[in-house]
This record gives C-alpha cells, sequence and structure tokens, in this order.
C-alpha cells in the first residue's frame, strides 16, 4: 500500500512517500519550500521588474505570501485577485481591498488580465499533487498510490466581527466533543482529521486543499487534517513518547504552537498561541500551568493566544515532556528537560507520519496493513521491490 503524505507548514511542506511494503525508514521522502514562500518568492521577483500581479487560485496560507503582497502594493504596483485567492490573506474581502490595497476581480476580468504580456500571474494552491508527482518521477518513481493524506493550518471562516483565535479555538474545542468514549489517545487526536467529502464548510482552507486535489484529476481518497494536532500523533509514534502514560507534548511551529496534555484516557488538555509571541520562558510557564490544571482560556487569549482548554483540573506529575516541530530549539534549555521526539528518526516529518496513521482510523481497508506497516518488524528495503 502506498500512501502520499504531505504536511504544509509555514517555512515548509514535508512530503512523504509512504510504502507498507517497506521499513518506514526507507520510504522516500522530501523537505521542500512551503507554498507560501513560493508564493511570496514570485511575487517579491514581480515586485523588482515592476509588473502588475494577478493572483487566481483557491484559498491558501497567507504569512509571507501575504506580507510580499502587501509590500508590491506598497512598491506602487497593482495587485488584482479573485475572491478565492485573496481570501488566503483575510476571510474579509473588504479588509483585502481597504487595508491591502488589492482590488478584487470575477473570473473574466482575471481572465483577461492573464493574457496581458506585461503581468505576472501566480496560482494559489496549498496542494499540487501534479507537481509532487513530476518530481517523484524525475527520479523515477511512479505515483501509483492507494491514497493521499494532506495537513494544512486552518483558522476557518469566522463571521464577521468576531475574532479568528477564538473562532479557531472555538473549533478545536467542538471537535473535541466528537471524542469517542472508547478511543485512545491516537485516535482522539483523530478528530481534527476528515474524508474529502466530510470537511466541515467553515474550514475553508482544507475544503481549498480538497478543491486542489479535485482539479488535478487525481482519484485516489484524500484525507485531510489539522497541522499540530498531526505532528503530535507523529510525535507519538515515537516510542520513547507512546510509551509514557501521562505527558505533555508540544508542537511549535513557525507560526503557532499548539501543546496537548495526555492521560491514560486521552486528551486532558490544550493550549495554543502564536509561536512569535512566545519566548521559552513563557512556554515552560504555559506547559507548567497545563499540567498544574491551573491555566485558563483568558490568560492565553489576553495574551495575544488562541486559547487554552481543561478537561480536568487536578494537577499531573511534569516528569515528561516531548517536543517536535521546526522551531524546536526554542525549547532546548527549556527548565522541563524535554525530549526531542523523532519518530522513525526524522523529526522533520513528523506531521506526515501522523497522517499516515491517521489514515488508519479514516480509511478502514487499509487500517491493518498501515498499522502492521508502522509497528515494525521485517519489511525490506528499496531495492528489494524493484
Amino acid at each position: 500500500m502506498r500512501l502520499l503524505a504531505v504536511d504544509v507548514g509555514t517555512g515548509t511542506q514535508d512530503i512523504l512517500l509512504f510504502d507498507s511494503d517497506l521499513d518506514v525508514e526507507n520510504c522516500f521522502k522530501l523537505v521542500m519550500p512551503s507554498p507560501t514562500m513560493m508564493v511570496a518568492r514570485a511575487v517579491k521577483a514581480a515586485t523588482r521588474r515592476g509588473d502588475p500581479l494577478l493572483l487566481t487560485g483557491v484559498t491558501m496560507g497567507g504569512g509571507p505570501s501575504a506580507w510580499a503582497t502587501r509590500d508590491h502594493v506598497r512598491a506602487g504596483y497593482p495587485v488584482y485577485a479573485t475572491p478565492d485567492a485573496a481570501r488566503s490573506f483575510n476571510d474579509d474581502l473588504d479588509v483585502v481591498t481597504n487595508e491591502m490595497g488589492v482590488r478584487i476581480v470575477g473570473p473574466d476580468e482575471a481572465q483577461a488580465l492573464s493574457l496581458r504580456d506585461d503581468i505576472c500571474h501566480v496560482v494559489l494552491k496549498d496542494f499540487d499533487f501534479s507537481s509532487i508527482a513530476r518530481a517523484f518521477q524525475m527520479f523515477g518513481l511512479a505515483m501509483e498510490i492507494e491514497a493521499v493524506a494532506v495537513a494544512v493550518f486552518d483558522h476557518g471562516a469566522a463571521p464577521p466581527g468576531y475574532s479568528d483565535r477564538q473562532f479557531r479555538f472555538d473549533y478545536l474545542a467542538e471537535r473535541l466533543e466528537h471524542v469517542s468514549p472508547n478511543a485512545d489517545r491516537l485516535s482522539h487526536l483523530a478528530v481534527f482529521a476528515y474524508r474529502e467529502d466530510e470537511v466541515p464548510p467553515i474550514m475553508t482552507r482544507l475544503q481549498a486543499v480538497v478543491n486542489a486535489y479535485a482539479a488535478d484529476g487525481a482519484d485516489a481518497p484524500l484525507v485531510v487534517m489539522d497541522t499540530a494536532p498531526a505532528a503530535v500523533l507523529g510525535a507519538l509514534l515515537d516510542p520513547v513518547v507512546g510509551q509514557r502514560e501521562r505527558l505533555i507534548v508540544a508542537n511549535v511551529g513557525n507560526f503557532h504552537t499548539l501543546a496537548f496534555r495526555l492521560g491514560a484516557g486521552g486528551i486532558e488538555g490544550l493550549w495554543e498561541h502564536h509561536t512569535g509571541l512566545v519566548n521559552r520562558e513563557r512556554m515552560d510557564d504555559l506547559i507548567a500551568a497545563l499540567a498544574a490544571g491551573t491555566l485558563t482560556h483568558q490568560q492565553v487569549f489576553e495574551d495575544h493566544g488562541h486559547g487554552a482548554l481543561l478537561y480536568t483540573r487536578e494537577p499531573m506529575p511534569l516528569d515528561f515532556v516531548s517536543i517536535t516541530g521546526p522551531r524546536r530549539n526554542m525549547m532546548r534549555r527549556s527548565r522541563h528537560t524535554p525530549y526531542f521526539a523523532v519518530p522513525y528518526g526524522d523529526m522533520m516529518i513528523a506531521g506526515c507520519f501522523g497522517l499516515v496513521r491517521v489514515a488508519a482510523d479514516l480509511l478502514p481497508e487499509w487500517r491493518e496493513t498501515i498499522l502492521t506497516a508502522l509497528d515494525g518488524g521485517e519489511r525490506g528495503a528499496p531495492w528489494e521491490h524493484l
């Protein structure tokens, strides 16, 4: 069984071609620039040339692409964007128009603009299946797969006037209400994943991944998931982490940090914050308060984070903290002496491993095959399956 897993972050997109016939460590992988970084580079090149800019495609992650677009406008060059592309920067198109200076255009005008020789046309999307397939094909690997799993961070489409941060945390809390009482903690984290036809309408970035994949004409089943729970789930596949009954696991991403308090019964609490707004000392304090059962939603939200949620106020021993994520070095000298998770020997694709594991829950026809491969045992080396 082959599954393409792609974890789309702010700095990188991490790609794993999982093959159940191989030892997991022998599966092929790529760590490449993230789509938003690629868009930012294209926009900056247009700014240097002084070209007008046309943005089409679907809603994707912002950050670097939004900053580059803002700078393009400030440099005095026009930016045109279709509504879906513009929502990559803000769900409220009035903000994109009035505060960023982007002109919203319909499909006919966008088509006419794309024909101009002087315009730089950039297509926005978080997941480009065709490009990934071509990259593997350049190394003689045909994209013959049974499933695809993709992770992106999705704030969701908050109603006008409603805090994006509060809306995001409301969503996290709502998803945890769907946890089955008999589920293990790995399956608890699976509530943040969906099959392609089950994505809630409010999760516009996840839905945009589904739409982009469909437009590529691929037909293997698709699973989509939030990035941070995917990385935490992947960290739990490190045997040192997975054997602990009670622990805290945090994914320190480039933009966001999400920490889970886990017990024998599953998720006992969590908090989420913007990585750029906390330092190691603040992170240590949040972890300690999560373990002590004293952390409140307001403490995190008023600090410009997303929030916190605790299902129990009973203190837990703070004797094991695991860290993953591209900015994990922030916690190198943490007073909690964290363990840096390395599932299957590779921290950078922890999210991909989490996606593979969640596919076992959402694709029951492949459950036993995936779990058997992830559990190890003698499999094979790549040349044995040529």
